[in-house]
């Protein structure tokens, strides 16, 4: 899909009506696209500049622009539940997605996350995404949504079906067997995405394949989830300590002097957690907490160092 210039055949474009209601088509000559308020011939459309208005046989008028990928990933077709937007960037930050990096997903669901992992990494030549999705349908629909935000399928992009394992995972990203790689810290992970819903099943995988220094990001919709994979990813003993958060998007109403918040919001949607990866055979110093009472077991707290303020 191109992304500057006149529009083409085959270009996705987004259709905007005077009450906000968004159109996605792809366009082809000779179509025609049906609304309540019309018809509209994608020939009007071919050859005309981004930001052009095309009317409707009705007379409505609609603003015609290619779809940002926030909007692409709420109007694609769907088998999971899709990340959101608002979650996508808190990864592509905190996760620190870079391009060139060499990153592992597991759960592809819908692809929306595919799609913003691809367009972070591709940039740079070694830029690699390797997404693990154990249900074929989903694996389906994932592929399609991705051949048709980018227009083909990229080059720097893998998707396997089947669950995540660290054999499978390295040979995906190297083409060969960690046996017959003769380096395999040389074709391991800078990060790995985990978007299932037991993320602490795969952890003893991903830090198999994940580098020293590297990231790890679990998606996680509720407090249970989110209290497991903390405490196993701590038990694991080979990540530094997590950190856990989840972030809301509320739109505001502008109107003049009229300016206050809309009156929906997008609330929670899930928790990210991330840690980094230790070297091999190295433990982290103990964090020292003061322990919430009645958070861990008797026997726990009595082996908890008693908390010590650092001078």
């Amino acid at each position: 899909m191109t992304r500057r210039g006149p529009f083409a055949a085959g270009d996705l474009v987004q259709l905007t009506d005077p009450k906000g209601r968004m159109h996605q088509v792809v366009l082809q000559k000779g179509a025609t696209f049906h609304t309540h308020r019309g018809s509209l011939s994608h020939d009007d459309l071919i050859g005309a500049p981004e930001g052009s208005v095309v009317i409707a046989a009705g007379g409505t008028g609609y603003v015609a622009l290619r779809p940002l990928l926030a909007d692409y990933t709420l109007a694609m077709k769907r088998g999971a539940t899709i990340v959101y937007p608002k979650d996508a960037a808190q990864i592509l930050a905190y996760a620190d997605i870079f391009p060139g990096a060499r990153v592992l997903e597991a759960g592809a669901g819908s692809g929306a996350l595919s799609c913003w992992l691809l367009r972070a990494v591709g940039s740079a030549p070694s830029g690699r995404l390797v997404s693990f999705e154990r249900r074929p349908d989903f694996a389906a629909i994932a592929a399609a949504n991705v051949t048709k935000y980018f227009g083909e399928t990229p080059g720097w992009w893998r998707l396997v079906t089947g669950d995540l394992s660290a054999p499978a995972a390295l040979e995906s990203l190297s083409g060969t067997s960690p046996a017959d790689s003769g380096d395999p810290a040389g074709v391991s992970f800078d990060r790995v995405i985990l978007d299932m819903l037991a993320p602490w099943e795969c952890l003893p995988d991903a830090a198999a394949v994940l580098a020293p220094g590297g990231l790890i990001c679990c998606y996680v919709a509720t407090t249970t989830q989110l209290s497991r994979v903390t405490e196993d990813l701590r038990a694991h003993g080979g990540f530094f300590e997590p950190a856990a958060w989840e972030t809301m998007a509320r739109g505001w109403h502008l109107d003049g002097l009229a300016v206050r918040p809309d009156h929906r919001m997008i609330g929670h949607t899930g928790f990210l957690v991330t840690a980094r990866r230790l070297a091999p055979g190295v433990t982290a110093p103990p964090r020292r907490r003061r322990p919430a009472k009645g958070a861990h077991s008797a026997e726990d707290e009595k082996n908890t160092q008693p908390y010590a303020t650092e001078m």
